[in-house]
């Protein structure tokens, strides 16, 4: 049996958040825009969940994961409030595009919401790295 090491989880999750972000450029170009939303928010959330592997906290849920972050990185001033913005912004998205009924993004939100995911993964991978 492998030995994982928290740092092996927070590396695993900073690249699968990399990964991620990449397939959403695979949906824009199929106008698949309620999936790449929905990856974008789940890049976010692994990048998330790397930073909280690699300071030793566990949560149970979406929702204790995002109330962790703020917590621990955003009233810290680790993160910035408008970046910290737009995850909970984009979990809202996600949110409303899997489960509300004619609910549709469109190419406009879906492509403002993009560099916006990349540059949370980033931050957050330098804060990983760090």
């Amino acid at each position: 049996m492998i030995d994982y090491q928290p740092e092996d989880y927070s590396n695993y999750r900073i690249q699968r958040a990399k990964d991620t972000i990449q397939e959403v450029e695979i949906h824009i170009a199929n106008k698949f825009w309620n999936t790449a939303v929905n990856r974008m928010y789940y890049a976010c959330f692994y990048a998330v969940g790397a930073l909280l592997i690699k300071h030793k906290v566990t949560t149970s849920s979406h929702s204790g994961t995002r109330q962790k972050f703020g917590q621990l990185f955003v009233k810290t001033g680790k993160v910035d409030r408008s970046l910290a913005k737009h995850y909970s912004n984009i979990f809202e998205k996600r949110h409303k595009g899997d489960y509300n009924d004619f609910y549709d993004y469109d190419e406009e939100t879906t492509l403002h919401l993009l560099p916006l995911s990349q540059l949370f993964i980033e931050k957050n991978e330098e804060l990983v790295n760090g």
